[in-house]
């Protein structure tokens, strides 16, 4: 037998297995990329309409007569209860960049501030809700820009 056909052989061997491992682990890595933004995207659109759904419920709340100051903050804290947006926070905290989970946190931090706002006496004569209100909608414009850039550099 010649040692240079089996060297041959061995070498061919050697680099087809390599080739097909390299070429593996780079689709392996595509698709853990691919699965890893559909998820950021999956939780950053259930957390952007939590945040939403809790803010437009609190306004209607606020809207709604002939309830006691105590019902309108018991129902206040059941609203901002009800839309997950605390546990969706969360899990947020663990996929996000760092700095995309601190602007989250604040987001929702705004979102308690206009809950807080049931606290007073007459929240419908209340003037700081509009500003409350315009504070939480700066928030929830800056998280929106946050998570798209962070969506578009994965």
């Amino acid at each position: 037998m010649d040692w240079g056909t089996l060297a041959g052989t061995a070498l061919g061997a050697v680099l087809g297995v390599s080739t097909t491992l390299l070429g593996e682990r780079s689709r392996w890595r595509r698709e853990n990329r691919s699965r890893e933004r559909a998820a950021k995207q999956q939780l950053y659109g259930e957390y952007l309409a939590a945040l939403w759904l809790t803010r437009h419920r609190l306004r209607d709340l606020k809207r709604q007569g002939g309830l006691t100051g105590e019902e309108r903050i018991t129902r206040a804290g059941e609203i901002l209860g009800s839309t997950n947006a605390f546990q969706l926070l969360h899990q947020l905290r663990i996929m996000a960049p760092d700095s995309l989970g601190e602007v989250a946190e604040q987001t929702f931090k705004r979102l308690r501030d206009l809950r807080d706002r049931f606290d007073e006496p007459d929240v419908s004569t209340d003037p700081e809700w509009s500003a409350t209100q315009a504070t939480l909608g700066e928030a929830l414009d800056t998280l929106h820009r946050a998570m798209r850039s962070d969506l578009n550099s994965t």
